[in-house]
């Protein structure tokens, strides 16, 4: 028998049986359709934090203060007061891959406008921070190297920020009050409004506002160490040649420790490849974990086909023994019942791809619990990869799960076959 004529002898066979056929199919359309909604929003949530950590700039490295260590007990990273603005010059000037550098010094503080009050992420830093961070103004300026030299009590602020304090009028020129620990509020003009960039597993960016790291130094807080330089929390290092990483790393190293006349080193460098990298393996596992889930159901599916087409070979028991008697021989048999297993689970496959593709587009776009701002939005992506993944192991599941009916049914004999009521 021809593969053309297994195929239509079990499109008749399924077609006499509409409504078992359905419901056997059923199975497969829930796992197929689970295995690429599900997998969707682990690629998605993959590509949206690739995305972020993107955004966030371009070659760039973190250079952090290193811990320390007291009564033989080690603190966290970041915990030292070793890292100073004068580093971060230093690196700007000295080392020609790189392109900028800025440094941060960060503080939870607490602003204050017409009456509302919002704790946000208070940054210091110079006007090399947008270009460095890819973080640009929507409205309004930056801090400039004049404020930076006046210590001007100016402030620019983040979107989730302006929104809190001014609705959707635009903040420039009015004034706020920034206060750190309870202490008396400073009062700053506001210069500027920086664009929605959205939240990032760090941390959301549009709820911080920036002044110059002069005037926070100055005015806000002041951490030095015990050279008295004025620490910072972390230096932003734009590498000019993105090859040239590793090199610049090296570079960066070479002179902390030579700054810092220490032979261990007393700070912490990561790239934003590292981030990436690390969130990668994060979120692929995520994925793994979500399709794996998923994939239950296909197997659970696969043993619904097994026990209907058990039954089908049951009921059809005198079939075969025509079959046999007239000529039909073993492969035949076998053939037939094992194209209407794969039938059925393709079948079930491609409609479970379709309504899994609609699922995916369905959420995408929804927001997240408990999200706010932007970029918070459930991003979902369905990947050729996946669909050609779900589909085959439907198709696989239906041959290895019609592999033994079909057997059964190749094996009956004949005589036995024909004598069966």
């Amino acid at each position: 028998m021809s593969l053309m004529e297994s195929v239509r002898v079990a499109l008749g066979a399924l077609s006499a049986n509409k409504l078992r056929t359905v419901l056997t199919m059923l199975g497969m359309i829930i796992g197929v359709c689970a295995v690429i909604s599900l997998m969707s929003i682990g690629q998605g949530a993959q590509a949206q934090v690739t995305n972020q950590i993107r955004g966030m700039g371009t070659n760039l490295l973190f250079v952090r203060p290193g811990a320390t260590q007291t009564s033989g007990v080690r603190t966290a990273q970041g915990s030292a007061a070793t890292l100073t603005a004068d580093d971060a010059d230093a690196i700007a000037r000295e080392i020609p891959l790189v392109a900028a550098a800025a440094p941060e010094q960060t503080n939870g503080g607490q602003i204050i406008a017409n009456g509302v009050n919002t704790n946000s992420r208070v940054v210091g830093t110079t006007p090399d921070y947008p270009g460095v961070r890819n973080f640009n103004v929507a409205s309004g300026e930056f801090i400039s190297q004049q404020h930076m030299t006046g210590r001007s009590t100016v402030v620019v602020l983040g979107a989730n920020v302006s929104k809190t304090l001014f609705g959707e009028d635009d903040p420039v020129g009015q004034s706020v009050r920034i206060s750190f620990n309870n202490r008396a509020a400073s009062t700053f003009r506001v210069i500027g409004l920086m664009e929605a960039k959205g939240g990032t597993n760090m941390g959301n960016q549009d709820d911080q506002v920036f002044v110059p790291i002069t005037t926070m130094q100055a005015r806000l807080m002041a951490s030095r160490n015990a050279r008295g330089a004025v620490n910072v929390s972390v230096v932003n290092v734009q590498v000019a040649d993105e090859k040239r990483m590793q090199e610049a790393v090296a570079a960066v190293g070479e002179l902390l420790r030579e700054r810092h006349k220490v032979v261990e080193d007393d700070f912490s460098i990561q790239s934003q490849e590292d981030f990436l990298a690390t969130f990668s393996q994060i979120t692929q596992t995520f994925t793994i974990l979500l399709g794996s889930i998923a994939g239950i159901s296909l197997v659970v599916g696969g043993i619904g086909i097994m026990n209907i087409m058990l039954v089908s070979v049951t009921e059809r028991t005198r079939e075969i023994g025509i079959r046999k008697a007239v000529g039909a021989r073993r492969k035949d048999i076998l053939s037939q019942f094992l194209v209407e297993s794969v039938m059925v689970s393709v079948l079930g496959g491609a409609i479970g791809v379709a309504i899994g593709w609609g699922i995916s587009k369905l959420i995408a776009g929804m927001p997240m619990p408990g999200s706010t701002g932007a970029g918070q939005a459930l991003q979902t992506v369905v990947t050729p990869e996946s669909v050609f993944l779900a589909f085959g192991v439907s198709a696989a599941v239906g041959i290895f799960f019609g592999i033994y009916p079909a057997s059964r049914a190749a094996r009956l004999h004949p005589i036995q076959a024909l004598r069966y009521e």
